[in-house]
């Protein structure tokens, strides 16, 4: 028979000793990485160790890693000089076919033996579910660290992963850079091992251009002798291994380098750039340069996206926000003469910031208007036409959204922001630097000479670019944003062409979150359904073949994403979300309507009479569920109970409540009215039975509780909250 795989588990030892420890360093030394990949290569490195140590039984205290754009490394503290002992069971033939009647073992045992190279009277019996099994233990010594370490590692290197790789020589190895050595000590040992053509040793390499690079003539590089001193021999050679001592050196030094030019560093961009520095860089350092004050001209947006795209400097503001004609540079140089590699950025950046002046300068002599129809040119989407076609359906969902939200007063400001809002596309600035869309458009638009809303809205319609970014902050800008946004999800929902799983190449999940985000944080109450619509009139006006697909309706899309903002802001309970949403009317989509009613109910699951108020309520609509019971009509003379009696003159003042608080949006209200309900309720089912034995009392206690789970379901689908016990 085959046997279950073995299993292997820690050996039992009366009195285990405390096994000494060591330490454990590895480095993969490589030309230069991106620096995007670091980070993330750090982490899969320290997650592929730990799972390393686990599965080879090697006990440890830490797992710690570092980078730099020519290396990888991770240090293992604590660790176990050798394996821990293990005992390996290994299932065989059942009891009755191993041994004859007599208790004499069978070939089936003595094979089972032979194939564990074990005796038959070593054999050992297990109970299983399945009835006695026979069961060969083997007693797995624990293997010196350093012994699973050479053996093992080059398979686990062969396990890192990265979004671009190469390979550069016969091994076939793919890594995003040659890899040019290896280092691998256990404790004082050096370990000798292959991978990628490179031979593992006790020797490092510092900085590609001081004492220790490996392009210095004559080097030997630097001796790594145990993995404790990796650091400080690293840093003899000019490199700090540490990211986060980096980023402490590079945050303190530019600190002071704003104080000393009396301003500070602009801070929008100054973690991105931070990030980006510190894995750039083996030895960080920050120098100061100017430019010409001539190009403050120029819209600091411009001047800032110049920097930090093309160079990667920290722009420079003083203490009222005002650019200053400074910058700060990392480098990954610190010599004498730092003012020399000063002036050879200053070059640099003087020749970006010509080129950016040149392009303002140029846009500015077309109107924004008068680039419309370039839009031609430019494909949206291969099925669904140019951005000029966008344009055009944008233009109408901007106009109609202002009349769905009763603002006709913003209609015509809402159309031409919308009719100018991608002509920015077109320009040369936006061209060169695409980050500056919407921030050019609203300079332009002032250039020449169009309204205060209508400028502020096409600069802010992009927003929210993030999660954690703000709305737009007027209301043209919100219409705008939503117009844009809506009809990029109709088009492409339309056109069949939805996420699926976790790919969402055109971020409509992104633009989905961003309506939610508006119409519920703007507090815009408007039937999206309506809008929608007229989307999908638009496209099939202008000749958009639909497409099929499989997935939801967008207004279901458009359900999730709001519940996933009620989820990951508010942190609202998922039974409150699917009470509200269950009960969400497909053809009608006001959101904020629907984030109200959430807000409002858990609140209120926090009452004392709340839990007990929905055990009454799912009482109710279990049994009027369960008989399939629709007739409503309540006929007084036959409640002849007095808590029928209560209970009917109860839900008829609640009906007339709770349809007044409804109306109002007032949804705190309505739920106050539905607590008042609590007693009625119990007191009914205390009082009398409904399964009554006349059917004409049977049947009107069924209208009752029918009218009672009417009420309720007035306001959602309350039958989905859960309360203790139920």
């Amino acid at each position: 028979m085959s046997s279950p795989r073995p299993t292997s588990v820690p050996a039992k030892h009366p009195k285990r000793d405390r096994l000494s420890t060591t330490s454990f360093l590895l480095e993969i030394g490589s030309e230069e990485l991106p620096w995007q990949m670091i980070q993330p290569a750090m982490t899969q490195l320290a997650h592929l160790m730990d799972g390393f140590l686990a599965n080879h039984r090697l006990a440890h205290e830490s797992v710690r890693t570092f980078g730099t754009p020519r290396r990888l490394a991770v240090i293992v503290q604590g660790l176990a000089n050798k394996q821990t002992p293990a005992l390996q069971e290994t299932l065989g033939p059942s009891k009755a076919v191993a041994f004859d009647a007599q208790g004499h073992p069978t070939k089936a045992a003595e094979g089972f033996a032979k194939s564990q190279g074990v005796d038959v009277g070593e054999l050992e019996t297990r109970e299983t579910s399945k009835g006695v099994y026979l069961c060969a233990i083997k007693r797995q010594k624990g293997l010196p660290a350093a012994t699973v370490f050479t053996e093992h590692l080059p398979g686990l290197l062969q396990q890192l992963t990265f979004s671009k790789t190469m390979r550069w020589n016969v091994s076939g190895v793919r890594y995003p850079r040659p890899i040019r050595w290896l280092v691998a000590l256990v404790g004082a040992r050096a370990l000798s091992f292959d991978f990628a053509g490179v031979r593992s040793g006790a020797h490092s390499w510092g900085h590609r251009f001081f004492a220790g690079g490996k392009s210095v003539a004559g080097s030997r590089g630097i001796r790594i002798r145990r993995p404790e001193l990796y650091e400080a021999a690293l840093a003899r050679g000019d490199v700090v291994v540490d990211p986060a001592r980096r980023r402490e050196m590079l945050a303190g030094q530019l600190t002071q380098l704003a104080r000393s030019v009396k301003g500070r560093v602009y801070q929008v961009n100054q973690e991105e750039l931070l990030d980006q520095a510190v894995f750039s860089l083996e030895c960080p350092n920050v120098l100061c340069g100017n430019f010409d004050r001539t190009y403050l001209a120029v819209p600091p947006e411009v001047l800032i996206a110049s920097m930090e795209e093309h160079q990667g400097f920290f722009s420079v503001i003083d203490r009222k926000g005002e650019l200053l004609p400074r910058f700060f540079a990392p480098t990954n140089m610190n010599v004498k003469n730092m003012e020399l590699i000063a002036k050879g950025n200053e070059r640099v950046l003087a020749a970006r910031l010509a080129d950016a002046r040149y392009f303002f300068d140029e846009d500015r002599k077309l109107k924004l208007a008068d680039r419309v129809p370039q839009l031609h040119g430019v494909v949206f989407h291969k099925r669904l036409g140019s951005l000029y076609q966008k344009t055009e359906r944008t233009i109408a969902l901007a106009g109609a959204l202002a009349d769905v939200a009763g603002l006709p007063e913003v209609k015509a400001l809402c159309q031409r922001a919308a009719l100018l809002s991608k002509a920015d596309l077109v320009t040369g600035m936006v061209g060169e630097f695409p980050t500056l869309q919407g921030v050019m458009g609203e300079k332009y638009a002032a250039h020449d000479g169009e309204s205060v809303e209508v400028c502020q809205a096409i600069g802010e319609y992009y927003r929210p670019r993030t999660p954690d970014d703000a709305i737009p902050g007027t209301t043209v800008g919100r219409l705008l944003a939503l117009s844009d946004r809506l009809d990029t999800l109709a088009a492409f929902f339309y056109a069949g062409i939805v996420p699926s799983g976790s790919e969402d190449p055109f971020g409509l999940r992104r633009s989905a979150f961003g309506v939610i985000r508006i119409v519920v944080e703007a507090g815009l109450n408007i039937d999206l359904g309506v809008i929608l619509q007229q989307a999908t009139r638009l496209l099939d006006a202008q000749g958009v073949k639909a497409g099929g697909h499989a997935g939801p309706p967008l207004h279901k899309f458009l359900e999730d994403r709001l519940r996933y903002y009620g989820r990951t802001v508010p942190g609202y309970r998922e039974d409150v979300m699917d009470s509200v949403l269950g009960r969400a009317d497909g053809a009608a989509c006001d959101f904020r309507d629907l984030f109200l009613r959430m807000d409002a109910l858990q609140a209120i699951t926090s009452q004392r009479d709340f839990e007990s108020l929905i055990v009454g309520f799912k009482r109710a609509h279990r049994i009027v569920e369960k008989e399939a019971w629709t007739t409503r009509t309540v006929a007084v003379e036959l409640l002849t109970h007095p808590t029928e009696r209560t209970l009917h003159q109860a839900v008829e003042t609640a009906k007339r409540a709770v349809g007044h608080s409804l109306d109002a949006h007032d949804y705190h209200g309505a739920l106050r009215q539905l607590i008042g309900l609590k007693s009625p309720i119990d007191r009914f089912f205390d009082g009398v039975l409904v399964n009554a034995p006349e059917p004409e009392v049977r049947a009107n206690r069924l209208s009752l509780l029918c009218q009672v789970d009417d009420l309720f379901s007035a306001f959602g689908d309350l039958s989905q909250i859960q309360v203790q016990g139920q």
